[in-house]
């Protein structure tokens, strides 16, 4: 068994007591050689010793993770953020499309986030950029997404998203620049993502942005026209919905 080494940073005592006796007991195959409760105290720790997996929390009692991360961009370290249940940062993890481990974690839980972290690449500065405005202004509207392709992320600006398509367990994103991005989510996941940012999901496998809506055809159903020229079906149950955001649009 190959020995992986860890540095815990963790601002609350008890949970990182709780987290150093969890991989103690239930994961031989990582050393703690480090622990760390600030950010001043974390910078001291890793300018001495560079951990295989860095357990990282977000908020600290004087900055956050970001702060750490800035200091030492170079970090080769893998890291598994840390964050409490906080509905903000959660989506914020999910905008970026970077994993993290919710407090209160479960044994099986942090077993799938070591797991991951072995195989995982290091998250894009550009998508660590998307998680830290997310959570550092969480009333902000989100201007940015990171989209996980088969073989790489691609942090994209919101507004140039005209139309999202289900394949399955599979979305396509259509962008302005006719780009099309296929990503390993369902198109549900998206649409709860970006229902408070303009876009609705009009029918079972299309999600749209509503700024990009030319007109609705009423005939054959029901059917939108947006601005790349694409017909997007409308289903029965969203048609008034459909009918009554165009109302306020003026359209």
């Amino acid at each position: 068994m190959n020995t992986l080494t860890a540095i815990l940073v963790e601002d609350n005592s008890l949970a990182l007591e709780m987290l150093q006796t969890d991989i103690s007991k239930n994961h031989k195959e990582i050393e703690i050689i480090g622990t760390a409760k600030s950010v001043v105290e974390a910078a001291k720790v890793l300018q001495k010793k560079t951990p295989d997996i860095l357990f990282l929390d977000i908020m600290l009692g004087d900055g956050t993770g970001f702060d750490i991360l800035e200091i030492f961009p170079d970090l080769t370290s893998k890291i598994i953020f840390v964050t409490a249940s906080d509905a903000y940062a959660i989506k914020a993890f999910k905008f970026a499309a970077i994993d993290y481990i919710l407090k209160p974690y479960s044994n099986e839980d942090l077993a799938n986030s070591i797991k991951k972290a072995s195989h995982q690449l290091q998250p894009k500065k550009e998508q660590l950029q998307v998680l830290k405005q997310a959570i550092n202004k969480p009333n902000n509207t989100l201007e940015q997404i990171s989209l996980h392709t088969s073989d790489k992320i691609i942090v994209v600006n919101i507004k140039n998203i005209i139309r999202c398509k289900s394949d399955n367990n599979y979305t396509t994103f259509y962008l302005i620049d006719n780009q099309k991005i296929l990503v390993s989510k369902t198109l549900k996941f998206y649409a709860d993502l970006l229902k408070d940012i303009g876009f609705l999901r009009v029918h079972q496998s299309h999600l749209i942005n509503t700024k990009y809506i030319k007109e609705f055809i009423k005939s054959d159903g029901g059917y939108l026209v947006l601005t790349d020229n694409s017909n997007i079906p409308v289903s029965v149950r969203k048609k008034n919905e459909v009918i009554n955001l165009l109302k306020n649009l003026n359209l």
